[in-house]
């Protein structure tokens, strides 16, 4: 056996007990909440309330190795696993993500295959891929005993986030990337990488298509975003089964409007302000 991974296969182990794995492979859907912030307390609580999954934002937010460390910790034997998207796909940067715990791995701007390559090799170890031994804290947190490198292997989910116009002409090579197990689209970033500054248009939905239509070919599982329940059913009716749901900020704005628009208690524009 080479270093390489050998089309189609995951490493080979029947301990494939990561629920959000096991309920993709059923066919059903799965949704994470977006936590942008390093409070530990908002990340123990949003794992006990029906999410089947944390999206742990380290693209767009400040936190840090350190406090995704703690909210494993925080979340250790709660329902929702831990996944975090990183700030780009390199293997350094998985190799650091994986090792405080996290069950899942989300790799941003993936727009060639080489790119897909990488998270794939960066999530698993050889020969199946290139993943550093010293997992040392997420072997402490891992939830079940026994050998953790065949069970990360074997568990550990591996999401590509297509979001470029360039990635479209790359699309097949990026689906058939073995060792990928979501085709995320980014349908926002998407929408301006064609020039429609996050407007949806004809381009855009058929850019989606053509990533759905090469994702179903290759066997890969479909994500993108989702803000409520409608579009949940919907995007699950047309084979997305991976969302991403709102952050722990969105959340709270959504549960104030409820509250407070009833009682003629509306959110007031900002104005902007420059302080010296």
């Amino acid at each position: 056996m080479t270093g390489e991974y050998r089309a189609g296969e995951h490493p080979p182990s029947t301990d494939r007990w990561n629920m959000v794995r096991r309920r993709l492979s059923a066919g059903e859907y799965v949704i994470g909440m977006t936590v942008t912030s390093s409070n530990i307390e908002t990340a123990a609580y949003a794992a006990t309330l029906g999410f089947h999954f944390l999206w742990a934002e380290m693209e767009h937010s400040p936190l840090s190795l350190e406090s995704l460390r703690a909210m494993v910790l925080a979340t250790r034997g709660l329902e929702a696993p831990v996944f975090a998207r990183v700030p780009w796909s390199e293997l350094w940067l998985a190799k650091r993500i994986l090792d405080q715990g996290v069950q899942g791995v989300i790799f941003p701007f993936v727009s060639t295959p080489e790119r897909a390559v990488i998270a794939a090799q960066g999530c698993h170890y050889p020969p199946f891929g290139k993943r550093g031994s010293g997992a040392g804290l997420a072997v402490t947190t891992w939830p079940v005993a026994g050998n953790y490198y065949d069970s990360a292997d074997a568990n550990v989910l591996v999401v590509c986030v297509v979001e470029e116009a360039s990635a479209l002409d790359e699309i097949e090579a990026i689906a058939a990337t073995p060792g990928v197990d979501v085709i995320f689209i980014g349908v926002s970033d998407l929408s301006f990488s064609l020039g429609l500054r996050g407007q949806q248009d004809d381009l855009l939905d058929t850019a989606i298509a053509k990533i759905v239509a090469a994702a179903k070919r290759h066997g890969k599982w479909l994500g993108r975003p989702a803000g409520s329940a409608a579009e949940v059913k919907r995007f699950h009716s047309e084979g997305f089964q991976f969302f991403q749901s709102v952050t722990e900020l969105g959340l709270m704005k959504l549960g104030a409007k409820a509250l407070l628009e009833p009682l003629g208690i509306k959110d007031k524009p900002r104005e902007q302000k420059t302080f010296y």
